[in-house]
């Protein structure tokens, strides 16, 4: 096991999402080193008011420390007493289109050590995609570049982790899903490390080839004030998610993670309606019933 390694892999993969990004863009991402004074730090990479891409960032960060924090310990009371190193790329990011998806991903290690007993370890991340207005062809590429990433690992991983993301970006007091899913794993240390490492590189290194086809597609597609009114209103939701429901977010804010860094995901204009719903048969009413369905996308 070699946690230099994984860091490795990380901030290169980093480098390479927001260089595939900035191509797309046009306007360099601001890179900002930060440090956590209990142990660690991280480089967060953001852009805002971009050509294509109004909000978003790709963060690297690597926290270590003597204890973990509630949230951690609450779910896994084996973690308790345990030092630990946790080491990720997140992004999340929000194009101005809103016939282009805001789209997440997430790879991240972590690693809880106590002397006389073998370290608990694990991988997790996996990406989603939360489209404004629905099209199906994107959705059956996201959701088949997710598959292709898996696929060399076994024909069990896809089934499982497409269920998993469909369950866990849900919003359970709205009874909806967040977004069309994609794949989500953690927890995942079998059968050995380096398959679990070579698992968790995968997905990072298939993001690029996710996203970037179903941005050109749609980032300058016409739009209104009709459109940009409701991507505000269904930015709402992922709100309500992140600061409700995000087990990343939690973890971040309770160990003292960088607060800046943990809520570059939300979004920089947001709206909330009482009781409101979309007109029936408009194009807003299709996202509701073709695509917020857990649906399998591809076979």
């Amino acid at each position: 096991m070699n946690t230099a390694e994984v860091k490795a892999f990380l901030t290169d993969l980093q480098k390479r999402i927001v260089a595939g990004l900035e191509q797309i863009d046009g306007k360099p991402f601001l890179h900002d080193v930060w440090e956590r004074p209990e142990g660690g730090g991280g480089l967060s990479c953001v852009i805002e008011e971009g050509n294509v891409f109004e909000r978003g960032g790709v963060n690297f960060s690597y926290v270590f420390g003597g204890g973990l924090p509630a949230s951690a310990t609450a779910a896994r009371p084996e973690l308790a007493g345990r030092s630990f190193e946790a080491t990720g790329v997140s992004l999340v990011l929000h194009p101005r289109n809103p016939y282009a998806p805001t789209v997440h991903m997430n790879v991240r290690f972590f690693e809880a050590r106590k002397e006389g007993t073998e370290s608990i370890w694990w991988f997790g991340g996996g990406m989603d995609l939360t489209p404004y207005y629905g099209f199906e062809e994107d959705a059956i590429h996201f959701h088949q570049t997710c598959k292709d990433a898996l696929q060399p690992f076994g024909d069990e991983h896809h089934p499982h982790f497409k269920k998993w993301c469909d369950d866990y970006f849900y919003l359970k007091h709205r009874k909806e899903p967040r977004g069309i899913g994609g794949i989500f794993f953690d927890d995942f240390n079998q059968p050995d490390f380096a398959t679990c490492f070579n698992l968790m590189q995968s997905v990072g290194d298939h993001f690029l080839a996710a996203y970037i086809p179903i941005l050109e597609r749609r980032f300058n597609i016409p739009y209104g004030e009709r459109e940009r009114d409701f991507q505000a209103y269904r930015r709402g939701r992922y709100v309500e998610f992140n600061l409700v429901w995000d087990r990343g977010t939690l973890f971040g804010l309770q160990t003292g993670g960088r607060t800046e860094s943990i809520l570059m995901s939300l979004p920089p204009i947001v709206k909330w309606r009482y009781n409101w719903t979309p007109a029936a048969g408009s194009t807003e009413a299709a996202l509701y019933t073709d695509f917020l369905i857990g649906k399998d996308w591809v076979e």
